[in-house]
């Protein structure tokens, strides 16, 4: 069952920021707290796979406070958040022999982040009567929860 929740979470984490779930998955894996040897998901583990997601989720984060930054419902958005759901839910999911479990719950967390992300930044936004305040919340949500995929997987 912690398989899936985790795996659930690493899904939200996704739908909010769709580059921080698969940095926490590859730390993970580089550090040797999730084991994906011999799957198709080991290039996760290799030596500059984490590295290389830190930097497009620093990346993420720096973009996602532009005014033009486009809504996370269009395809553009959405697609993204679903995939990197399904691929570090996925990771969490084989490396307990959980595999499709791990992928559909990756998968339901993105919709769940992104959807309920959306409304949730919407609120905030409203009712500071600007984005940026909202946007940096859910910043801090996102790595706050994947601090706490790391630590329960380490």
């Amino acid at each position: 069952m912690t398989v899936y929740l985790l795996a659930l979470l690493v899904g939200i984490i996704a739908g909010l920021r769709a580059f921080t779930a698969p940095a926490v998955v590859s730390w993970a894996a580089a550090l040797d707290w999730l084991n994906l040897d011999g799957s198709w998901l080991a290039f996760l583990g290799y030596r500059f796979t984490p590295y290389v997601f830190t930097v497009l989720a620093l990346v993420e984060f720096v973009t996602d406070q532009l005014p033009s930054t486009p809504s996370r419902k269009v395809p553009m958005q959405f697609a993204p958040r679903l995939l990197s759901g399904a691929l570090s839910g996925a990771a969490v999911g084989v490396s307990s022999g959980q595999l499709a479990g791990g992928l559909l719950a990756g998968v339901v967390g993105a919709v769940v982040g992104t959807l309920g992300g959306a409304e949730a930044r919407g609120r905030l936004a409203a009712s500071f009567g600007k984005d940026r305040p909202a946007a940096l919340i859910e910043d801090a949500v996102a790595i706050l929860a994947g601090a706490l995929v790391l630590g329960a997987l380490g």
